[in-house]
């Protein structure tokens, strides 16, 4: 619990940050678009919602969790229809049952024992492993809903919640791509918001990813093209890795343009 309870805290400080952005939009507004396709703000919160709900219910009902998972006719596309649905929603119900629904689940993880793994759509996951990823996205989405109204925010210290997850996956993101992960662990050196230095690795690897967290986690979270962020690779598999990152599960994503891009 003690190692927990701060990281709920971030994930519940990161949940108020995004609603702080939407509490006092009116109605026409939660249609605006974001940054990712076909997505308004509507969908962004209709996105953490579903999830949260599905989370909730793996914490709370593990088996109706997994029968849920056999009623799955379109894996590839049944996260989208969750944030569609809940799209189509008044914007003051769905505020109300986000809230309601992050609050329960952030009550429902202090409450996991130690040592309890959490049923989920790719690998089972601790009770930390599960607020991490929540925090993750709710601070990717909540990224795309600020750059829709115009609002740059500030980078905190919960970007190291993230940043560590991104340096977590790296493996994964080699095999959701179909590559065999590199042998050798990377030297990961991120410069946080306030000026310290995060890192990951051996002091002594041959190969490394330096520059901002804020680069590196909108990166992993593919919020950004790689040729975007002051990241520098040495090595050819860090390159590689910085080209195909992503800290969220399932299939690969498709990313964003680089800027100044057309469509």
């Amino acid at each position: 619990m003690t190692e927990l309870q701060p990281l709920l805290d971030d994930l519940r400080a990161e949940g108020e940050s995004l609603d702080a952005l939407v509490a006092d939009l009116p109605d026409e507004r939660w249609a605006t678009p974001t940054p990712a396709e076909d997505w308004t703000i509507a969908h962004q919160i209709g996105h953490l919602l579903w999830t949260d709900r599905a989370a909730l219910t793996a914490v709370e009902d593990p088996e109706a969790f997994v029968a849920g998972l056999g009623a799955i006719t379109d894996p590839d596309g049944f996260v989208d229809d969750g944030a569609r649905a809940q799209a189509r929603r008044p914007p003051a119900e769905l505020l109300a049952d986000w809230r309601a629904a992050r609050r329960a689940l952030a009550d429902a993880l202090a409450a996991v024992p130690a040592g309890t793994k959490i049923v989920w759509y790719g690998p089972p996951m601790s009770a930390a492993s599960m607020a991490t990823a929540r925090l993750m996205e709710t601070w990717a989405h909540g990224g795309d809903v600020a750059d829709a109204l115009g609002v740059t925010r500030p980078p905190t210290h919960r970007l190291r919640h993230i940043a560590h997850l991104g340096v977590r996956t790296r493996d994964f993101a080699f095999a959701v791509h179909g590559r065999t992960p590199p042998a050798e662990p990377f030297r990961v050196r991120l410069t946080a918001p306030d000026g310290q230095e995060w890192t990951w690795g051996p002091d002594a690897a041959t190969q490394t990813v330096t520059g901002s967290a804020l680069d590196f986690c909108r990166l992993v979270t593919q919020r950004i093209h790689r040729a975007d962020t002051d990241l520098v690779a040495t090595g050819p598999d860090a390159e590689a890795w910085l080209g195909l990152a992503q800290a969220f599960a399932g299939p690969p994503g498709g990313g964003r343009a680089p800027e100044g891009a057309t469509a």
